[in-house]
């Protein structure tokens, strides 16, 4: 199967800008009230801010003119009294905008995970879990910003523009002309900053998340890496990821660095103009000293939103790679889903039947594999079929055939004679259990890891579980019995304290059909031993799959399956098959042979 490690950069198509944004900005539907609250303090604050130079205007031409103090006190009053509501309503914006962006964010995050849970083992196959965790944590953050700022930033910036642009062309056309004639010169050279800096910011996001990933992996792997004495390589590995995600950062910003001079420049230059135009060639008296300060006030009120509007579009180029990247998530269609017509799944008795199944991972692609091929059998309620042989046999495949992880290309899988595609994953599973020999163990205590197998257990239920798979004892034992609280991954437990946990945690579901998948292989003879009472309690009454390694472990299976080149080599009791001397007999001896 095609996997993408932290060494390679994440293939994605590039969605159209346009509709990438408008995708983003269509959550602020969700919150039409809080976002009229914004439009109100918003209008109030451009309209104040428009008023300011005409107040001033009106001072220096009329009041500080004619030496009319008391009306100039009183300007200044009103003047205060605005800018006062002024202040409030830009405090009222930022932090209704900001409650908006961030509960936006909780439900883009939330869409993502809840998406990314209906995925199929395929997904998560091809690529680290790191790469997945950016998405779901980085990505999702990077948009907060961006979002909290498209009402607050693009609206007012744009009305103040506009507004800015009508007063100053009903004052003086010819001022106003002056003060924007580099107008086209910056759209121009924003347009191809934008063009140059989409591609590069992307570059950054995926090196950020091979760095992700290899830490991730790298902390997973901690005990592997200081037992091997590994540090210093793992270090260089490390070093090299970043140099190369720090090296893609340097590369965007050198473009993205472009913006605000090419602001600076316009807005000197616009400046310039005016000053040009209104004293030298249109002079006084037509342009009242009041006209030329006023006019200088509004261009800068021009030129300030624009600066607003260009820091607010580089942050989106820059940020828009994220959410690419998040759409691109939410857009992974998962390749298991319930059919139209599926329907329930009532409580079953077990049966379990295979009809010349076949299965080819990546199918179509050039890394290709067949597995199995026209497999066939019948598994009856409460009966314990071991699967056996050499690893990438497709042991594995079955069973999670049976819990239909992937979907077959040829043949029929029937539990009880209903189609696997035909009824719905989720009445499927919820009468299933399965253990492999990585069974995790959550942060929280006993009580909560047990109840994991079913999250509306009583305390009766989850003892009975746990007695009933011989851990009652030892959870007893420890400090706080069941309230002990367990650090992740079990840590502080043996082996078998955390088998018996994972057991009472299957137990507690009361699954119909039951799968261990090499669930004893990780545990030595001695454990082994311990959890045997566990396993036993487990399979008693249940359909149960059980691949082991280990064949000493499956001498109680009522049928032993030999998996190989893509199918069941043979079958039968343990018994029949080393009379028979044939594919079992010899791995048997062989295992017999390595522990002699």
């Amino acid at each position: 199967m095609a996997v993408n490690s932290f060494r390679e950069d994440e293939q994605m198509k590039a969605g159209e800008t346009g509709k990438v944004v408008a995708r983003l900005f269509g959550y602020l539907r969700f919150y039409k009230k809080e976002v009229a609250i914004v439009l109100l303090a918003m209008a109030i604050t451009v309209g104040v801010s428009l008023i300011n130079p005409l107040l001033i205007e009106e001072a220096i031409d009329h009041y500080v003119a004619d030496g009319d103090f008391n009306g100039l006190v009183k300007l200044v009053v009103f003047a205060l009294g605005i800018n006062l509501l002024y202040v409030i309503m830009v405090k009222v914006r930022i932090y209704v905008m900001s409650q908006i962006s961030n509960s936006i964010i909780l439900k883009v995050r939330n869409e993502v995970y809840e998406h990314i849970q209906t995925l199929s083992f395929r997904f998560f196959d091809s690529r680290p879990n790191g790469k997945i965790l950016a998405r779901i944590m980085g990505d999702v953050n990077s948009l907060k910003d961006v979002l909290a700022k498209a009402v607050t930033n693009i609206i007012p910036n744009t009305i103040t523009i506009i507004g800015v642009v009508a007063i100053m062309l009903m004052k003086d056309w010819r001022l106003a002309l002056a003060s924007m004639t580099t107008l086209p010169f910056m759209a121009a050279a924003i347009y191809w900053v934008e063009k140059s800096n989409h591609s590069r910011w992307q570059v950054v996001r995926k090196k950020g998340s091979n760095v992700n990933a290899y830490v991730h992996e790298s902390i997973a792997g901690m005990r592997v890496v200081q037992s091997l004495n590994a540090q210093e390589e793992t270090r260089n590995q490390f070093e090299e990821l970043t140099n190369e995600h720090r090296d893609s950062f340097i590369y965007a910003c050198r473009v993205a660095d472009m913006f605000f001079p090419i602001i600076d420049m316009s807005w000197g230059m616009g400046m310039m103009m005016l000053y040009l135009i209104g004293v030298k060639v249109i002079g006084a008296p037509e342009i009242t000293l009041g006209l030329l300060v006023a006019f200088g006030t509004y261009t800068g009120m021009f030129w300030n939103p624009i600066m607003n509007l260009s820091t607010f579009f580089n942050q989106l180029v820059t940020n828009l790679s994220a959410a690419e990247r998040v759409f691109d998530i939410l857009d992974t269609e998962s390749d298991l889903v319930d059919d139209q017509d599926a329907v329930e799944l009532p409580d079953i008795e077990g049966t379990v039947s295979f009809q010349n199944v076949s299965f080819t991972y990546d199918e179509g692609t050039e890394s290709e594999t067949k597995v199995l091929e026209n497999v066939s059998f019948t598994a009856k309620p409460g009966e314990t079929i071991a699967l056996v042989g050499p690893t990438g046999a497709g042991k594995t495949t079955i069973v999670n055939l049976i819990s239909r992880f992937y979907d077959i290309q040829k043949g029929n899988i029937t539990i009880d004679g209903y189609d696997l595609k035909k009824v719905t994953m989720n009445s499927l599973r919820k009468q299933m259990g399965v253990m492999t020999q990585d069974n995790f163990i959550f942060h929280g205590t006993v009580r909560e890891n047990i109840a994991y197998g079913k999250l509306d257990a009583t305390d009766e239920e989850i003892i009975r579980a746990a007695k009933a798979v011989d851990a009652h004892d030892f959870i007893m034992k420890m400090e706080k019995g069941y309230d002990t609280e367990l650090k992740e991954q079990g840590a502080g437990l043996s082996i078998g304290q955390r088998q018996l946990i994972a057991f009472a945690r299957t137990m507690i579901s009361e699954p119909k059909i039951l799968i261990l998948d090499e669930a004893t292989s990780s545990i030595d003879t001695h454990t082994e031993l311990m959890v045997q009472k566990g396993i036993e309690a487990l399979l008693k009454g249940r359909t149960s799959f059980v691949i082991a390694h280990r064949l000493s472990t499956i001498q109680n299976a009522d049928r032993i399956f030999v998996i190989d080149e893509g199918g069941i080599k043979e079958q039968g009791s343990p018994m029949e098959l080393l009379a028979k001397k044939g594919a079992y007999y010899n791995l048997y001896m062989a295992q017999f042979a390595e522990t002699s």
